[in-house]
């Protein structure tokens, strides 16, 4: 155990030495803005893929279960005109409930010319006796469900995909020019987090792809 002791404060010791020692590789003088000679610069593609980590993309989940930290989206979304809309549930009798709290949503939507936040919000209704039960089909707390999004737990609202899929297919702009015009308007959002949107809102389309397949084959003239 002494032995044990010793080791461990050695450790301690020479950490406390790295940290606040005087070391000739320290140059105080030198501006600390400036970088250094031997610095390790940033991997932009290294700063895409810790975006798409942080749930960024399609919000998914951490290994062991637990929602991934949302911390980068508010960072991403700092700076944007927010529009917030109220979602009340329907047929509330407000002579029996108060409301008790709110849940809040915010998606990254598009606009021509800007992007903006729309944070959707959610009355959150309690019965104001509590000794009373609610009646058949009703419940003790009630909240509006979340309005579907074309992409679960994703931070773009549909206005977004939207948009990036007119861009590439009408317009024929490529999701590098894409990331570039998103940046003018004040989001960065990298081009793997374009591409990741992409697929699931494709795949949405499907339906109307098969559709447009019968109707092309079904008539008397194919060019």
């Amino acid at each position: 155990l002494q032995q044990k002791v010793q080791e461990l404060l050695s450790q301690v010791a020479w950490l406390n030495r790295q940290l606040f020692g005087r070391k000739s590789e320290k140059l105080a003088s030198l501006d600390p803005n400036r970088l250094a000679l031997f610095d390790t610069l940033v991997n932009p593609r290294q700063e895409e893929t810790d975006l798409m980590e942080t749930g960024v993309g399609t919000g998914t989940c951490k290994p062991d279960g637990k929602k991934k930290e949302s911390r980068r989206n508010r960072e991403l979304l700092e700076g944007l005109p927010v529009v917030e809309v109220i979602v009340e549930p329907d047929n509330v009798d407000l002579n029996r409930y108060r409301r008790i709290g709110e849940e809040r949503t915010r998606t990254l939507e598009f606009e021509p010319g800007k992007l903006y936040v729309k944070e959707t919000v959610r009355p959150k209704y309690g019965l104001k006796n509590n000794l009373s039960l609610p009646k058949e089909g009703e419940s003790g707390v009630i909240i509006a469900p979340l309005p579907p999004s074309p992409i679960y737990k994703c931070l773009a609202g549909p206005s977004l995909p939207a948009e990036i899929l007119l861009q590439k297919y009408e317009y024929h702009v490529p999701f590098y020019r894409q990331v570039k015009e998103y940046r003018h308007l004040g989001v960065r959002l990298p081009e793997s987090t374009l591409s990741g949107w992409f697929k699931p809102v494709c795949e949405l389309l499907s339906p109307l792809y098969s559709e447009l397949v019968k109707l092309v084959t079904g008539s008397g003239y194919v060019q």
